[in-house]
């Protein structure tokens, strides 16, 4: 009994051994002819390999969606699936399913399309796009931007290239320039190096005459500048200049004149300096003296810088007998170009007598003006007269700057006035000529034009005589 029962359990074994076979060899079998029962995807890879090229052939054949127009939702007249992800166009249509999570979307009823999208590529796969430019996807932007990179890039025609490269040969980079003006910055001087130089070559006795007229020549060109006139004066040159007004060549005279004249001007303390070196009574020995009309009219250049908007040197001008000296330059023959001259630095002394502002009160000057007995002078030496008589002057410039000083005169030379003939002549000589002139530019469409100014002068001066 033992023994039935030993070979007993072998033949169980036997038997599932030969089962577990049978299924085995039964599911490869399977695995080998039917594709739906396989148990790996090692064919689903191979089916791919397979249909590669006939994918080829297909995307040459048809046009396919690219990745980049599947992020854009392109909507239609009907609903659509919003996939997640998708970018929808503004003024669409959304439904959301609240069970299922799912959007749709579509265009609104009364919407139109548009004749220019009808015919485009993604109008014909994909139905109507939304072309409003707020719904451009970054990667259509992108797109757009390369093709313009690539026009440009067709743009640059071998004639452009030629241009470039001329403008390129003809001009200097700006780096090139910028070192080109750093070198000549380390050679350009001062000017107040360039001034010294000129001052000791006009000082230097071994420098011509013709040296000397070219460096005060370029020297008043400097001295222009209130500074640079500061510096001419801590140089000391202002001296010097000073000191050729009494040299013997009446060229240097001239220019030294000239020079002077440019660094006086509106500048107070080369005023102050220029008087206290003596140069008031240098300028007056010239104009007083035989000299050319050329040194005399640099001279009073210099003078009338002197003496405007400093009270002081006008005191010190009446006291020399300046204002005579000017009487006799009015009177001189062969210095008619200097009358008018003349009569303009009286005319702007008596306006500063009259008219100092808050800014002369500021720097104490009011006092000082009143202490410059100008006007009675002017009388006394018999200015009312002299004045008068160069209305006969040509130019209408040069009569309308004596009506000027003979209107701020008037009410000093009334009496002079009122009782000279020739006066009285003159200015109905004149109305009348302005009269006609006024006329003309009236029917030229100037109502306030300047022989008409000049005629209400005339009438102003004539209208205080009576």
């Amino acid at each position: 009994m033992p023994h039935i029962c030993f070979w007993s359990s072998i033949v169980t074994k036997l038997n599932l051994v030969v089962l577990l076979l049978f299924i085995t060899s039964f599911s490869s079998c399977l695995n080998d002819r039917v594709a739906e029962f396989a148990l790996t995807k090692k064919e689903e890879g191979d089916l791919k390999e397979q249909n590669k090229e006939e994918l080829e052939v297909i995307e040459e054949e048809e046009e396919v969606l690219d990745a980049e127009d599947l992020e854009v939702f392109y909507p239609t007249n009907q609903w659509q699936t919003v996939r997640p992800g998708q970018a929808i166009p503004a003024g669409l249509h959304v439904q959301l399913n609240l069970q299922t999570g799912e959007k749709l979307a579509k265009l609104p009823d009364d919407y139109k399309e548009k004749s220019d999208t009808k015919d485009s590529p993604k109008s014909k796969r994909l139905g109507q796009i939304d072309i409003d430019p707020n719904s451009f996807t970054t990667q259509e932007l992108k797109r757009a931007l390369a093709k313009m990179k690539e026009t440009t890039k067709a743009d640059d025609t071998p004639e452009e290239k030629t241009h470039q490269e001329d403008i390129r040969r003809r001009f200097r980079p700006i780096e090139k320039l910028k070192e080109e003006f750093r070198e000549l910055n380390l050679q350009l001087e001062t000017d107040l190096e360039i001034m010294l130089k000129l001052i000791n070559k006009f000082n230097n006795s071994a420098s011509t005459l013709e040296e000397k007229i070219t460096a005060l020549s370029d020297l008043e060109y400097y001295v222009h500048q209130v500074d640079n006139a500061k510096d001419l004066l801590s140089l000391g040159g202002l001296q010097l200049l000073i000191n050729g007004l009494n040299s013997s060549e009446p060229l240097m005279k001239e220019y030294a004149s000239f020079v002077l004249g440019a660094a006086l001007s509106s500048n107070p303390r080369v005023q102050v300096a220029a008087i206290q070196g003596g140069a008031l009574q240098k300028l007056l020995v010239i104009l007083a003296t035989d000299q050319s009309l050329a040194v005399k009219k640099k001279a009073l250049f210099a003078l009338s810088s002197m003496l405007r908007h400093f009270p002081y040197a006008q005191q010190q001008f009446l006291k020399l007998g300046g204002l005579q000296v000017l009487r006799n330059l009015c009177t001189e023959k062969g210095m008619e170009i200097l009358y008018i001259r003349t009569v303009t630095l009286l005319y702007d002394l008596v306006q500063l007598l009259k008219n100092s502002d808050d800014e002369d009160e500021a720097h104490g000057k009011t006092q000082q003006y009143s202490q410059v007995n100008l006007m009675p002078a002017i009388v006394e030496q018999g200015w009312c007269t002299i004045i008068s008589n160069l209305l006969r002057a040509p130019e209408h410039d040069s009569r309308e700057k004596v009506l000027k000083t003979v209107h701020v005169l008037l009410a000093f030379c009334k009496d002079t006035y009122a009782g000279d003939p020739a006066l009285n002549h003159a200015l109905s000589r004149l109305r009348q000529e302005y009269e006609e002139l006024a006329e003309e530019e009236r029917k030229e469409g100037e109502e306030d034009g300047y022989f008409k100014e000049l005629l209400h002068s005339i009438n102003s001066i004539a209208q205080q005589l009576k």
